[in-house]
């Protein structure tokens, strides 16, 4: 039982990965490829993205494969063959708990390490993009806005690097408005600093109190453009960065470095510890749902819908608690409510597949074929 639901749990992983994946991955294209940035930077934040990807899908796709399992297993007979044989519905639930723990156990470093790090890495790649010289000027054809009160425009960019046809606003000061054109332009770097140098070009200054117009022609002029590439500094980290034992045991100091409130990080950190007990929560409930029906000639709709409304029902609990939480740090344990909610509910689905009688069922005949 425990191969059926790994091979299954594979496939239904695989398929909610992808579907996940690519609505995640329309959104960075049309942000990244549509600020003229290249396919190999879409294929790095795609890939940096994915491991949040499968954080979110893997308690469905542990669900889904508890469901289909033990449906199956019920529809070929297999488990009346193995309560002929006297397992109980607690003993087949070991491979499901099992299952959920191996699940779990996948969720933890995901949860705990990868997804930290892959936030960290894909907000570092954010940061060097947003200030590189190529992907915030270098756009042909249109106008655009690096800073405030500055517009550039480029009609053309030769092979060889050369702007053709640059114009420049400078709107910073309050007193005049400064205009650059030029038939040629150049980005250059030196001593840390980037520059614009133009040919031939005009630079027209209004001052604004007189409205007052003076023209300069230029052979050549160089301008500072440091500020428009490197604009914001660096960036501080996200509670979503910080690693779980730091948020745990430096709460103060990473709040104030993250500006969240400590309930804030305390519920980042507990949260990730309690994602892997909804895994082992939504396998358990998908097995015990079906375990629990009895025949019915219209399947087991009822019992995959009723374990739908259970999980439902241990997310809606999981948003309530997390108020709380945030308004007061020492309510911390209440993370563990939505985890425990949910194995209260599988065993008592359980206890009740496993009870010999239901009400309302016909007694067993006795010996001279009447019944009690």
């Amino acid at each position: 039982m425990l191969s059926q639901l790994m091979v299954v749990f594979g496939f239904f992983a695989l398929v909610l990965v992808m579907v996940y994946w690519v609505n995640t991955s329309v959104g960075l294209f049309d942000e990244l490829i549509a600020d003229g940035h290249t396919a190999g930077i879409f294929l790095e934040f795609t890939m940096l993205a994915l491991p949040g990807v499968i954080g979110i899908v893997l308690p469905m796709a542990a669900f889904g494969a508890a469901v289909y399992v033990t449906n199956r297993m019920s529809n070929d007979s297999e488990l009346t063959v193995a309560s002929a044989t006297g397992l109980s519905p607690w003993r087949l639930a070991r491979p499901v708990l099992v299952f959920g723990v191996i699940i779990g156990l996948m969720m933890a470093v995901l949860a705990n390490a990868l997804v930290p790090a892959s936030v960290s890495q894909l907000r570092l790649r954010e940061g060097e993009i947003s200030n590189s010289v190529t992907a915030r000027l270098l756009h042909e054809g249109t106008f655009l806005h690096p800073v405030s009160g500055i517009t550039f425009y480029i009609r053309d960019i030769t092979p060889e690097g050369e702007l053709l046809d640059v114009f420049l606003s400078d709107r910073r000061s309050e007193d005049r408005v400064t205009t650059y054109t030029a038939e040629t332009a150049f980005l250059l770097r030196e001593n840390g600093a980037s520059r614009l140098a133009m040919q031939s070009g005009i630079a027209q200054t209004l001052r604004l109190s007189d409205q007052t117009l003076s023209t300069t022609n230029f052979d050549d002029l160089t301008y500072d453009i440091s500020e428009m590439v490197a604009a914001g500094g660096a960036k501080r980290r996200r509670a979503e960065q910080v690693p779980t034992l730091e948020l745990l045991t430096q709460t103060a100091a990473v709040a104030e470095e993250v500006r969240d409130d400590p309930g804030e990080l305390l519920e980042e950190a507990h949260g990730r510890i309690a994602q892997p007990l909804l895994c082992i929560v939504a396998a358990l409930i998908g097995y015990a749902a079906l375990m629990s029906a009895s025949y019915s000639r219209f399947g087991v709709t009822k019992q995959v819908v009723g374990a739908i409304f259970l999980l439902v029902l241990v997310k809606v609990i999981e948003s309530a608690v997390g108020g709380p939480v945030r308004a007061n740090p020492a309510l911390w344990p209440l993370i563990y409510v939505p985890a425990l909610s949910g194995l209260l509910m599988a065993l008592l689905l359980l206890y009740q597949a496993a009870r010999p009688f239901r009400p309302g069922s016909p007694a067993a005949p006795d010996e001279d074929g009447t019944t009690a």
